[in-house]
């Protein structure tokens, strides 16, 4: 069985220039405060699992709408069953997109030498540092661990692209200056405006996300070390 737990049918905005529909993955290793998925992560037993038959019987009317199937959570990387999963989908003609925290960079080298991905979008939390990490994960990080699935996303020939969330509370403009330094020479980089609705950490919730203005000025930063980059929404 493979631990399904969320569907989308249709999303226009998971994956960047195609439709996709979505599957939810449970369990993370990491307690990001400002996660919106908290379910998933500290509760997942309370979920349905979703059948794989189910899904790949609705995508069937879907053939020649949709490009693709992402695979989110949750983080996707810690289910064992992962490239049966991405393999399944692929035998159905579907490109897939995973999301990812980075934190198992084997894998990730293993689903993109086996050329089971077609697209990557990893989460990069903070400056790559073990204090910064660990403050707006909540957890201990191997940041050499995160650092490794950067650099192998950067040398490697498939489509990627590295995502921040920028909370006020987590992140000041110093650490967001220092990170884009460190993403130095990535081709894409997709900044997201932190969102105070349903946090993990209730006390977030009272914190405001930056103005348009303040993060277009982000996003000016960020282009003196990366090839392409954009505001989300």
């Amino acid at each position: 069985m493979y631990p399904i737990k969320g569907f989308i049918e249709t999303s226009f905005l998971d994956w960047p220039g195609k439709v996709a529909a979505v599957v939810f993955l449970p369990g993370c290793n990491f307690r990001c405060p400002y996660c919106h998925n908290h379910e998933l992560v500290l509760r997942p037993q309370t979920l349905l699992n979703i059948p794989l038959d189910n899904i790949l019987e609705r995508l069937k009317g879907f053939k020649g709408w949709i490009d693709g199937v992402v695979i989110s959570g949750g983080e996707p990387t810690l289910q064992g069953k992962l490239p049966e999963l991405i393999g399944i989908f692929k035998q159905e003609g579907f490109l897939v997109k995973l999301d990812t925290n980075g934190s198992r960079p084997d894998l990730l080298e293993q689903l993109i030498s086996k050329r089971l991905l077609d697209y990557i979008a990893m989460d990069v939390k903070a400056p790559l540092d073990d204090l910064h990490y660990r403050r707006v994960t909540g957890k201990a990080v191997d940041v050499r661990q995160i650092r490794k699935s950067c650099d192998l996303l950067m040398s490697s020939p498939i489509e990627y692209e590295f995502r921040t969330t920028i909370c006020p509370a987590l992140l000041n403009l110093h650490d967001c200056e220092d990170l884009f330094a460190q993403l130095s020479g990535a081709k894409k980089l997709t900044l997201q405006n932190f969102n105070p609705h349903s946090t993990l950490d209730p006390k977030l919730q009272d914190i405001a996300p930056l103005s348009a203005q303040e993060m277009q000025a982000l996003l000016e930063s960020a282009k003196k070390w990366v090839k392409s980059c954009r505001v989300a929404g």
